[in-house]
This record gives structure tokens, C-alpha cells and sequence, in this order.
């Protein structure tokens, strides 16, 4: 333990503490501390001098484990906010299925979208397997990725509290007995983020404006759709997940508003890769990479002339939304 981090908390105001370190209040609660209006102006150390032997023996702590507590806390989430300062990755070039170079140096930045094409079995999840691990040349591919251009640090591969990447896949299940409300609540306070409540709301927000069915607070998550789910979890790594990079996988099968999902995604920053076999999403990203027997066979920059395909294609698409809609609602389709 740190004796200067130490000493800096303990001379800390409780006010000042309570300010800069808002997730302090969840710990005290947890030790069963009340801070009251007299208690702002003391300083950590005099706070706890106040606590009583009594109270300290009543809840089986020491004044010494809430002090190390605090600091230790604090430094994990001064830890996990490292996941803004990645900036960009770097994938270099492997092997296919055939032993044949991929002779291919990628770099992607964040709030780059990049669409990863193929078809299946091509080796599309295998890719984006190989951004999770931040493979180092010890996967089936041999690829190597690198994090702001540099070799990967070690909490990237090996944390549990520190994660790089989050994937979205194309299973989305829910075992829990829990409503929509108390799923994304426990989820925001697991976070410690400030303001859970309104976590909440934006998720709950974000996640009908996602899918094709709304649903409410009080429905139980093991009753939502595949469609539901995948909006909910959509906009709970969105707003919740400190993660840099999100892998999606096919979310055209989603049943939601893949056009709005990608937005959102790219709106807080993410640097998001995409297996999909869906020609708009295709074109709504800024690369491509095409695989091919288990390899990158090649890198499609999307120019002018691609995206001036997506109003056509996308008025295709809106008429067969309207037609899915009208057979769903037992219409005809005239």
C-alpha cells in the first residue's frame, strides 16, 4: 500500500473526498458508515478517530482495513478509466487456414467503424476472438494486435476488472430473475458510475429506440425477445461499458435498428468491428475486410461512389421493413 496515497486520503476533507471520489459513498455504506452534515468538514483521519471502539467492534472492522480499502478502490477505478486513453489498435498480419502470409498491417482508431465480410466458416469470428485476446502470435492465426501502437499491457489479456473489448454475439440469453430496471440498476451500481438512476433511464431510453418491439421497466428480462435483449444490451455497453472496442456479431439478425445501433455505438467514441453480412452496414463503415480461408484477404476503403449505393439500398430495405411489419400485423402486402 502506498504510504502517500495513504496520507493523501486521510488528510482529505470529507467533503473534498466525497466530490473527487463519488464512489466513496458506496464503500462507506457498505461498512456501514453514516457521514452527517459535521462530519463534511472533518478530514478523513478525524472521521474515523470519531467512530467509536464500540461501533468498530459492532461491525468487525478497524479503522487501518477502511483505510486500505478506500485506497485500494480508488486506485482500481483510477485503473479502469486507462480504457479512454486507448486510442487506436493495430492488427498485424498472421496466417490463413492454409499457412499463407496475410501481409496486411490494419490500424483502426477510435470511432472508426470497420465491417469484417466473408462467408460462413470464412473465419470472421476468429478475428474478432483474436482483438479480444489482444493475440501476441500465440493463436491458431498467429496474429499479433497492438494497443496506441505499442505492445499490449499485460491487464488487457489477463484482468478480470480490466477489459478491452466488449462482444456483443449472436446468443443472447438471460438466466437471471430479475426485471429490465434492476438488470441495468445492478449493472450501473456494479460500475460505481455517479447517478445510476439516470443510467438507468437512458439505457431504458436507448434500448426502445433500438428494437422493433418496445418493452417496459417492470418486464422480466428472461421474457424479452432475441430482438429486446440485444437492444438492451446494445445500449447498456453503450452507456455502461468502459470497454474501447465492441465486437458485434451479424447484428442484422438482431431485429432492431442496426442504422441507430451503429450511430449510438460510434457517438461514445468506441472503436467497433462488425462481422455482418448485411450490404448497408457494409457501406456504413469505413472499411472492410474481407476474409477468406480463414485469413484478411483484403482491405476495402468505403469512398464516395460505394455510399452513394446506401439511399437506394436503403429505401430497399425500409419497403421490406414495411412489409415485415404488415405480415406481423396479419395485413396484406398491397
Amino acid at each position: 500500500m502506498q504510504t502517500a496515497a495513504i496520507s493523501k486520503l486521510e488528510n482529505m476533507k470529507i467533503e473534498e473526498l466525497l466530490h473527487i471520489y463519488p464512489f466513496a459513498k458506496d464503500l462507506f455504506d457498505s461498512f456501514g458508515l453514516e457521514i452527517f452534515d459535521d462530519d463534511l468538514e472533518k478530514s478523513f483521519s478525524k472521521y474515523l478517530e470519531s467512530l467509536s471502539e464500540d461501533f468498530l467492534e459492532e461491525n468487525a472492522i478497524d479503522r487501518e482495513s477502511l483505510v486500505n480499502s478506500l485506497v485500494d478502490l480508488v486506485e482500481t477505478m483510477e485503473e479502469d478509466d486507462s480504457a479512454a486513453d486507448v486510442e487506436s489498435i493495430t492488427i498485424y498480419g498472421g496466417k490463413d487456414k492454409n499457412g499463407r502470409d496475410e501481409n496486411i498491417n490494419l490500424h483502426i482508431r477510435k470511432g472508426e467503424v470497420v465491417c469484417i465480410v466473408g462467408p460462413t466458416g470464412s473465419g470472421k469470428s476468429r478475428l474478432l476472438a483474436d482483438i479480444e485476446w489482444v493475440a501476441q502470435r500465440d493463436t491458431p492465426t498467429e496474429r499479433l494486435v497492438h494497443i496506441n501502437g505499442a505492445k499490449p499491457d499485460k491487464k488487457w489479456r489477463f484482468s478480470i476488472e480490466h477489459k478491452l473489448v466488449a462482444q456483443l454475439s449472436q446468443n443472447m440469453n438471460f438466466v437471471m430473475d430479475l426485471t429490465v430496471e434492476e438488470f441495468v440498476k445492478m449493472h450501473a451500481e456494479s460500475r460505481l458510475v455517479e447517478r445510476p438512476d439516470e443510467k438507468v433511464d437512458e439505457v431504458f431510453k436507448l434500448a426502445n429506440e433500438l428494437a422493433g418491439e418496445t418493452f417496459d421497466r417492470d418486464t422480466q428480462i428472461t421474457s424479452l425477445s432475441g430482438g429486446q435483449s440485444r437492444a438492451l444490451m446494445i445500449a447498456d455497453t453503450a452507456v455502461l461499458s468502459k470497454s474501447p472496442i465492441v465486437l458485434i456479431d451479424e447484428i442484422e439478425n438482431a431485429g432492431i435498428d442496426r442504422r441507430k445501433a451503429l450511430n449510438l455505438l460510434v457517438k461514445k467514441e468506441k472503436i467497433v468491428l462488425m462481422a455482418t453480412h448485411d450490404p448497408i452496414l457494409a457501406l456504413l463503415g469505413d472499411k472492410r475486410l474481407v476474409i477468406k480461408n480463414g485469413g484478411i484477404n483484403k482491405v476495402i476503403e468505403v469512398d464516395e461512389e460505394e455510399r452513394g449505393l446506401l439511399p437506394k439500398l436503403q429505401e430497399i430495405d425500409d419497403k421490406l421493413l414495411e412489409y415485415r411489419n404488415k405480415l406481423r400485423n396479419g395485413e396484406t402486402l398491397s
